[in-house]
């Protein structure tokens, strides 16, 4: 565990939330390992979910292209990880990582951001209720 707890640790800027942060950590490790159970915890049932496609996507698709190696992260290095709490039971994320992504066999590599709202909806779980991601357009040389 200690190999998933030190990149996105050391991607923290501004103040420390450890709960948050731990969240973070067992996303990045259930995505890598392809954790369909971890994602089915960490995953709210009514996702709002907007892919570097610009397509919205639902919780079920999200856990069948990991369940069917549609989808599969080879490489996911944090970079910058920021924490905003609003209130006891809601967090928004705005990660950016370095990623190595397969999709359906095709490999793609870039540094991407991903802004989640993490929050307890009904219960004492915390899980991602909206989120979207979008490539970080190269800087010119």
């Amino acid at each position: 565990m200690a190999s998933d707890v030190e990149p996105v640790s050391a991607a923290l800027v501004g103040e420390s939330d450890a709960e948050i942060v731990s969240l973070e950590i067992r996303l990045r490790s259930a995505q890598l390992r392809a954790d369909v159970a971890e994602l089915d915890a960490l995953i709210d049932e009514n996702l709002l979910f907007v892919g570097p496609d610009g397509r919205l996507a639902t919780k079920a698709e999200d856990l069948a292209a990991h369940s069917s190696g549609t989808v599969r992260f080879r490489e996911h290095v944090p970079e910058t990880l920021h924490v905003r709490r609003i209130g006891s039971d809601v967090a928004v994320t705005s990660l950016r990582a370095r990623l190595v992504v397969d999709v359906r066999g095709a490999v793609s590599r870039g540094t991407y951001n991903y802004t989640r709202v993490w929050a307890r909806v009904g219960d004492p779980f915390w899980r991602v209720v909206a989120g979207q991601v979008s490539a970080v357009p190269e800087a010119p040389i």
